[in-house]
């Protein structure tokens, strides 16, 4: 079964933000894998697809973690956090991608 091309301009949206936190970082160190905030109905392939074009690496698996918007008090009621997606892309060992902004 071969899967259909993707739209660029689609891929180009896919990714949201990179996740840069400890637990991110340590990932990263582990097992050479980078978090990214992705859209909410963005498919592993896609993202598989468009980590490989905007960053020239090779990707080795893609898991993905949905997380439910937390309620939270504020002085005059309630609000609700937004629903999340994240997005732990493991790269083929050798690849490496460097989010930090500094020259390689």
């Amino acid at each position: 079964m071969s899967t259909p091309p993707h739209d660029e301009g689609r891929l180009m949206q896919v990714l949201v933000a990179p996740v840069v936190s400890e637990k991110a970082t340590m990932m990263a160190d582990r097992t050479n894998a980078v978090v990214f905030k992705v859209l909410r109905d963005a498919t592993k392939p896609e993202i598989k697809a468009a980590v490989e074009l905007m960053f020239k690496v090779e990707v080795l698996g893609v898991s993905v973690v949905n997380i439910a918007g937390k309620t939270k008090r504020f002085a005059r009621g309630t609000g609700r956090r937004n629903n999340l997606r994240k997005a732990y892309v493991r790269l083929k060992p050798g690849q490496q991608l460097n989010l930090s902004g500094e020259a390689a």
